[in-house]
């Protein structure tokens, strides 16, 4: 596990035990130290990790992530102008460098999003979808991305 997601860990326990002045403090001790912002509020479920250490990254406090994903470096994940919910991600989904995942949509299971690629429609689960605006590449792939991974 990546140092910001063990802040990150510890920031979600205090929040969920209602320590709300630490919960902040260590979202800003990752801010601070790591230039990513992962915040306590957020919703993120175990195996999922950050990219070298999560420089540049920017989750969104409401965001919820499932379990088994990599969000790489440079992501950002947050809500457009106007919108009341922020997306909701799947399990076992890799999200690119630089990608920009945003809206009120949901991101399906085992998803891989390209490299700087614009997400911001739904998309469904066993899915490549890359580029801006995204595309759907491929459907109904059955591998995971660590699957793939190990088999390179």
């Amino acid at each position: 596990m990546t140092p910001p997601m063990m802040i990150y860990r510890i920031s979600r326990f205090f929040y969920n035990h209602n320590m709300k002045a630490l919960c902040k403090i260590c979202s800003y001790c990752n801010r601070l130290f790591f230039k990513c912002w992962i915040p306590g509020t957020a919703k993120i479920g175990k195996g999922t990790s950050v990219g070298y250490w999560g420089i540049g990254t920017i989750i969104h406090s409401d965001t919820v992530i499932g379990e088994n994903c990599i969000i790489a470096h440079n992501v950002t994940i947050g809500k457009k102008l106007g919108d009341r919910r922020v997306p909701v991600i799947g399990n076992d989904v890799y999200v690119g460098t630089g990608s920009v995942v945003f809206g009120e949509i949901t991101i399906g299971d085992n998803v891989i999003i390209g490299s700087n690629s614009v997400v911001n429609k739904d998309v469904p689960s066993n899915c490549t979808v890359v580029g801006n605006p995204m595309k759907i590449v491929k459907v109904n792939r059955k591998e995971t991305w660590y699957e793939i991974k190990q088999n390179s």
